[in-house]
């Protein structure tokens, strides 16, 4: 138990704002006094803002000038091994305090106080006649269970005014009830029965109980072949955890469509446990994170930002598909979830479990050098088995134009559709064709904002940047040459596949997965649950349709294009697409029918085609990190890359040049620095990027030598320098 350091009041006090000042502020402790730690309102010029006492106060001011701390807002204040979280994420990343405490203090309405408000759930009467408007609120409380919603927030979830709510409260179809702002958590059952382990399932889940019950920190890589039932083991860890008082964190990378986990999670452990990522509304948000600290939850689902709610008393963070790159923050706080996850496990002597049937090397790499225990499953749960893996060698293929489907990944899908099977069609490109060229001057069509092509999207009419978000109307006529009637789309997207599935196969019904064509997460979980329950003969999808889905009637999986991702010159391709091909392989034969994976390939003699196809993933993993180690790049060694960016692209470069040209700091911590040059995607939003590589042997505190580097540097008009420890992109 962490002994508090109280204030008294009229103390000074030290308090670090999220605002964005490089320093603490003084402020005298309020009438009543102040914990360390504790959540603060207090002014900053004109304005009121939310802090956290950080300690004493720290400057020499004449303490009767001081300006007086608001007001003690109602939250646990925060705790130690918190801040000392926040304070190495910080050094480690390279990042502001000021930016860390935003990620922690994501809290809406933390100033409010304790009140009554009404909430509305599923009522227990019909309406009179159902409406569109009332069909739709009524879905919206089916499918989130025992939510509730304030009366906004069910309006805008259902896109129907507050008179539509308002009516069906009078006819019982909605409850209204008058509840205190933030309830705790129903508590979870960790002794109601889960599923039958197989033996290798069992013994995981004991090592992983075992390691719980030490009480100190540790990490283990939890590898299983898709389909072998990890979630089945980590839940029982998660039962431990829940036995011995402590809190558990399970981060998915893609939380908003992973109804069927929570599903599991209510079948394992009674009730619904808390969820955290973007869908959720801003009421249950701010409850959840008042219940993590005060203790009155105990598993929260997440994405990658519940790494820093407040818990009180954490003991158990899963990392489930550890090598998604979604994990990887690229904007505002550069950070690996999975990164953070073990650095937050080793300050509250947690257990960090990191699941996943592709680990990334990083992961590999230290579970072989002992630095994590390994636990492994090989093989599937129950009847079903591993896909047949194929290649499909498209030399030899008789393609038309303007098709991308082989006659032999044809025949192959005819007949799933004979038996009453599900086939699936991978692309990953979203929209209709990635390029649009004008036949007359050869004109590729871009973003006015961006160095980047215009990826057009038929279904909504439009051509989008992916970069920037920018969107068009589909032109008629070529903005170079003003030709009318020359626009044609080059290459295809999973909506250009769709078109070409329909025209083969004209009796199948049809599903097509990508993020972008589905109005909410919640429409897109819809559609999976409807594939899962046979809604759909062929489904056509992006990379979301690869992380953990389960589609019994799936036997077939059909890649378009295995050669995509080994295209350019990113260190981690290989690896990113042997994991990919992997995990979208294993959708097939889930159930007891066995699958198979068809790869499409003008490479088939490729090193990393071979490893997929033959099956031998520790061959891949020793060869990747052999070649890694050769050229002392991650995980054999450090890398940090710096993005510098501004509207004028000569400002830029020559702030570029000045720092490569003065890199004692790097040179004397044994580093080096390469560039600067154009980043690869050289403008986004109108500005132009330019990239330096620092890069390092292992051993390299390359953290503090880029600091000293940069330092002396000011940014002035609208230059901006942001640095990526342990970069993933490098675009």
């Amino acid at each position: 138990m962490e002994k508090a350091t109280f204030f008294d009041p009229g103390a000074s006090v030290s308090v670090l704002t999220t605002q964005p000042l490089d320093r603490l502020l003084d402020y005298k402790a309020p009438e009543g006094g102040c914990m360390l730690g504790a959540f603060v309102e207090v002014p900053l010029g004109p304005r009121k803002v939310i802090g956290v006492v950080w300690g004493p106060g720290v400057g020499d001011y004449d303490r009767s000038k001081l300006r007086s701390v608001i007001r003690v807002l109602d939250a646990a204040p925060m705790r130690d091994e918190v801040r000392t979280f926040l304070i190495r994420a910080s050094e480690y990343t390279l990042t502001p305090m000021s930016a860390m405490l935003r990620l922690a203090a994501r809290a809406p309405g933390l100033g409010d106080p304790p009140s009554m408000r009404k909430v509305y759930r599923l009522g227990l009467g019909q309406p009179d006649r159902m409406t569109d408007a009332r069909s739709r609120v009524l879905a919206v409380l089916e499918e989130f269970g025992g939510l509730s919603f304030t009366q906004k927030e069910l309006a805008e979830m259902a896109g129907v005014t507050t008179s539509v709510i308002k009516g069906m409260v009078k006819l019982g179809a909605v409850a209204e009830e008058d509840t205190p702002r933030d309830l705790p958590f129903p508590p979870l059952d960790a002794d109601r029965p889960g599923k039958a382990l197989t033996e290798a399932q069992a013994e995981a889940a004991q090592t992983l109980r075992a390691a719980l019950q030490g009480g100190d920190y540790g990490t283990t890589l939890l590898k299983g072949v898709t389909g072998s039932g990890k979630t089945e083991v980590y839940l029982e860890a998660v039962a431990q955890a829940i036995r011995q008082g402590r809190q558990a964190l399970v981060l998915l990378p893609e939380i908003a469509l992973t109804a069927e986990f929570l599903t599991r999670v209510e079948d394992r452990f009674g009730t619904r446990p808390a969820e955290w990522h973007s869908g959720v509304t801003m009421t249950e948000r701010r409850r959840i994170w008042r219940m993590a600290g005060l203790g009155q939850l105990q598993l929260v689902v997440g994405a990658r930002s519940a790494l820093f709610l407040p818990f009180q008393n954490l003991g158990l963070i899963i990392v489930d598909e550890e090598h998604d790159t979604s994990y990887k923050q690229e904007d505002g706080v550069l950070y690996n979830a999975r990164d953070m996850a073990v650095l937050r496990a080793s300050i509250c002597s947690s257990q960090v479990v990191l699941a996943s049937a592709t680990p990334s090397l990083e992961s590999w790499t230290n579970a072989r050098a002992g630095k994590y225990r390994r636990l492994e499953l090989t093989d599937r749960f129950g009847p079903s088995t591993l896909p047949e893996m194929r290649a499909i060698d498209m030399r030899n293929e008789q393609l038309e134009a303007g098709r991308w489907i082989s006659p032999s990944l044809r025949t192959a899908v005819q007949a799933r559709l004979n038996r009453g099977e599900q086939a699936l069609l991978f692309l990953n490109r979203r929209g209709y064709a990635p390029v649009t060229l004008c036949r007359a001057c050869g004109e590729q069509i871009g973003c006015q904002h961006c160095d980047a092509r215009m990826v057009e999207h038929r279904f909504l009419k439009r051509l989008m940047c992916h970069q920037c978000g920018e969107t068009t109307p589909i032109p008629t006529q070529c903005p170079s040459c003003k030709a009318e009637g020359k626009l044609a789309p080059v290459g295809p997207g999973v909506e250009r596949m769709g078109e070409e599935v329909t025209a083969t196969f004209p009796d199948a019904r049809v599903s097509v997965l990508s993020s972008d064509l589905f109005g909410s997460a919640r429409a897109l979980k819809a559609e999976i649950e409807t594939i899962a329950a046979g809604g759909a003969d062929i489904i056509i999808g992006t990379q979301l349709v690869a992380k953990g889905h389960n589609f019994p009637l799936l036997t077939l999986v059909g890649v378009i294009d295995a050669d995509l991702g080994l295209q350019g010159s990113d260190l981690r391709a290989a690896e990113r697409t042997f994991q990919l091909m992997r995990q979208v392989a294993g959708r097939a034969g889930r159930a007891d029918k066995p699958g198979i994976a068809l790869l499409q390939t003008y490479q088939p003699e490729h090193p990393v085609i071979q490893a997929i196809l033959s099956g031998d993933e520790e061959e891949f993993w020793k060869a990747e990190a052999a070649g890694r180690e050769a050229a002392g790049v991650p995980p054999f060694g450090r890398m940090a890359g710096i993005v510098l960016s501004g509207t004028d692209l000569q400002t830029v470069f020559d702030l570029g040049n000045a720092l490569a040209q003065n890199d004692t700091p790097l040179r004397q911590a044994g580093a080096e620095v390469l560039g600067p040059a154009p980043a690869p995607i050289a403008r986004v939003r109108g500005r132009h990027r330019v990239r330096l590589l620092v890069k390092a042997p292992k051993g390299v505190a390359i953290q503090s030598a880029v600091a000293r580097w940069i330092a002396p540097f000011k940014l002035k008009g609208d230059l901006r320098l942001a640095v990526d420890i342990d970069p993933q992109s490098f675009l």
